[in-house]
């Protein structure tokens, strides 16, 4: 069996994780886990599955009187580094996920890695200690997934990659419309049902963008030589062209059990009879549409950044995580998410010397020049 932690059990990845995990009996075996503040649902899955060494930024007096089993209580690193653990699942959501990381990735942990804003911010350090460390990192988003699988087995002659996003829930709105769509309407998404902060990225492209800057990093690609397209019907994930014209495509239903799966399963692929193959002839046809950046801002404002790159990624990401809280708390309206992004870019000074304390500096530092404007 394979041994794993979780990172953000509570949140909707780590959830399907252990719904992955418990459709394959006798595949894993999960030693930590680690969740945010819901207590009650992280409750029931240390009951479920009994880990060594359990994490909460909730009440822990709390959680102790409803979990009844010998537990070892300690921090998300603590979670994160435990040795029994072969993979970790890091599922967690934003900036708070990147030191755990590193640290599982200094003690050799794989990373099945879900939680995009490491990357973002400190793509060039992750990498690099990961193959210092021989550690794999095994993509779980369903696009950055695609392409890992359409590279595997094949010699790195790439004439670009192209990531397909669903355009979210405004794709047909007027651009005059979209100052005023709602919370709830951006969280309405057509296709994937995901986290909220991640929902609102798809619906603002930022994801995309995100998944632009972990091509980047983790498959070694040019900014150049990396396409996004619009693909409402959520099909067809990543293509790969290689330097015979050759396109690759990976192709699944909109179901992130299915990435979550293989990277967890990696190397082997695994029959799971609880997740449905794709019906080809119900599928009818499958549309491809370029970005409308006047519609997205926050994709070219993103892409931007990340080409400056420096401590600039890391600001981004600060930015763009308090600019969807505060839409969601109807602080600030839609449209409203690139001009804060825009401005706490243009006040920022880039630190070019990274490190883990800079990057995090220059995190806190765009999170209260953010609230100081916006808040």
């Amino acid at each position: 069996m394979k041994r794993l932690s979780i990172l953000g059990s509570t949140g909707s990845i780590g959830r399907q994780t252990l719904d992955v995990i418990r459709s394959l009996p006798g595949q894993f075996e999960v030693v930590g886990l680690a969740s945010g503040y819901n207590i009650d649902l992280f409750a029931e899955q240390l009951n479920e599955w009994r880990p060594a060494v359990a994490s909460t930024e909730g009440s822990l007096d709390i959680l102790k009187s409803l979990y009844g089993f010998p537990c070892t209580w300690g921090s998300i690193a603590d979670v994160a580094v435990y040795g029994d653990s072969q993979i970790v699942v890091a599922a967690s959501s934003g900036s708070s996920g990147l030191r755990p990381i590193m640290a599982a990735i200094e003690h050799g942990k794989d990373i099945a890695l879900a939680n995009k804003e490491p990357v973002v911010m400190a793509g060039e350090l992750l990498l690099e200690r990961s193959r210092k460390r021989n550690v794999n990192i095994l993509p779980i988003d369903s696009e950055p997934s695609g392409i890992w699988q359409c590279l595997r087995g094949e010699a790195k002659k790439i004439s670009r990659i192209i990531i397909t996003g669903s355009g979210g829930p405004f794709r047909r709105r007027a651009f005059q419309e979209l100052s005023s769509v709602t919370p709830e309407e951006a969280l309405n998404h057509p296709t994937w049902r995901m986290g909220r902060k991640i929902t609102v990225d798809s619906a603002t492209l930022m994801n995309k963008a995100f998944e632009v800057i972990e091509a980047h990093w983790l498959f070694d690609i040019p900014w150049e030589n990396i396409e996004v397209v619009i693909h409402p019907q959520s099909i067809v994930h990543a293509m790969v062209e290689f330097s015979d014209k050759s396109i690759k495509a990976q192709l699944s239903p909109a179901d992130m059990r299915i990435p979550i799966q293989g990277a967890i399963t990696y190397p082997d692929r695994i029959d799971n009879k609880d997740i449905a193959g794709l019906d080809l002839l119900s599928l009818g046809s499958l549309d491809f549409e370029e970005v409308d950046m006047r519609k997205y801002p926050c994709f070219p404002i993103a892409l931007e950044a990340a080409r400056k790159g420096g401590s600039y990624p890391a600001v981004l990401s600060a930015a763009d995580e308090v600019a969807v809280d505060l839409f969601l708390n109807g602080s600030i309206k839609f449209m409203d998410i690139p001009r804060l992004l825009e401005e706490v870019l243009s006040e920022h000074k880039s630190v070019t010397d990274l490190s883990i304390d800079t990057i995090l500096e220059a995190d806190g530092w765009a999170r209260r020049t953010a609230l100081e404007r916006f808040g």
